[in-house]
């Protein structure tokens, strides 16, 4: 199983001086990859509920910062050789998918070829407002933009007549290094969100899971797989677990169940900590 590590490009974290830190060491500890989540904008107070606390709230700093996650990962991607980049997760449903595809091409050429493209629709209904996108059908939405990033990644000519989103004849490129495009990792706990994953994606990244509560998602997974001739062969499971929740029998616990990567977290602020950290992380996984 691959392990890779989640980091917030926040605050100090998100300084020149921590990312030049940050790639050469998940290398140096045998991290297969990085992931790094996207939030434009946040807010003092917000009626939207985050889904993986109990009480509703995202544990993060409102002027936490965070970089653009594809700013932040050509960064790291320009210090590094084998560390494998990941959006965990990109909100492609209140973005402009156009802009989305050049950005996750660029950065695929510029790596060499190490893209890892997480997507998914977000929980935060006020973030989608101040980008000037409607909250509602999201997931259609989000299903259009897919469409739209497939055919720029792999058509010489592409074009898009869709319900949300409507793409003239165009030429985009440089095209994507991997063929025919980085893996597309899709997240959400939602029949929906599965079933996208099943339809448009190369695998499920699932946020938050312990697990003791994976075989009931990863059943309703393999259930969608057949209905639509797959297999789980040619479909990647990517967990990130609970920060608390991992130790050396809880990561055998989770190959045990046929994830295919964990994505743990790492909370650092600045070099010395990020280290410490890592090297915690790297006891208890590798």
């Amino acid at each position: 199983m691959k392990v890779g590590v989640l980091v917030a490009l926040g605050h100090e974290a998100g300084r020149p001086e921590f990312l030049e830190e940050l790639g050469p060491a998940l290398e140096q500890r045998g991290f297969e990859s990085l992931w790094v989540p996207e939030h434009v904008v946040l807010f003092d107070s917000y009626r939207s509920r985050y889904p993986y606390t109990p009480d509703g709230s995202v544990p993060i700093p409102p002027d936490l910062g965070l970089l653009d996650p594809f700013v932040g990962l050509t960064y790291v991607a320009a210090r590094t050789s084998t560390l494998r980049l990941g959006t965990g997760i990109c909100l492609v449903g209140q973005r402009n998918p156009v802009y989305t595809a050049k950005q996750v091409a660029d950065l695929d050429v510029l790596s060499r070829g190490r893209v890892e493209f997480g997507v998914g629709l977000g929980w935060l209904r006020e973030e989608y407002e101040v980008l000037g996108m409607p909250w509602e059908r999201r997931g259609a939405r989000t299903d259009d933009h897919l469409r739209v990033l497939k055919t720029l990644w792999t058509d010489p000519v592409s074009a898009h007549a869709g319900e949300y989103y409507r793409l003239p004849e165009c030429r985009m490129y440089p095209k994507p290094l991997q063929d025919p495009y980085p893996p597309l990792h899709v997240g959400g706990e939602s029949d929906a969100a599965l079933r996208r994953a099943v339809l448009h994606g190369d695998g499920w990244f699932g946020m938050g899971h312990r697990h003791d509560q994976l075989p009931a998602q990863l059943s309703r997974i393999d259930r969608m797989l057949a209905e639509h001739g797959r297999g789980r062969d040619s479909f990647t499971v990517t967990i990130s677990p609970p920060p608390d929740g991992v130790d050396q029998d809880t990561v055998a616990r989770y190959a045990e169940q046929g994830v295919d990567r964990l994505v743990v977290s790492a909370i650092a602020r600045d070099r010395d900590e990020l280290l410490r950290s890592l090297d915690a992380l790297q006891k208890q996984t590798i």
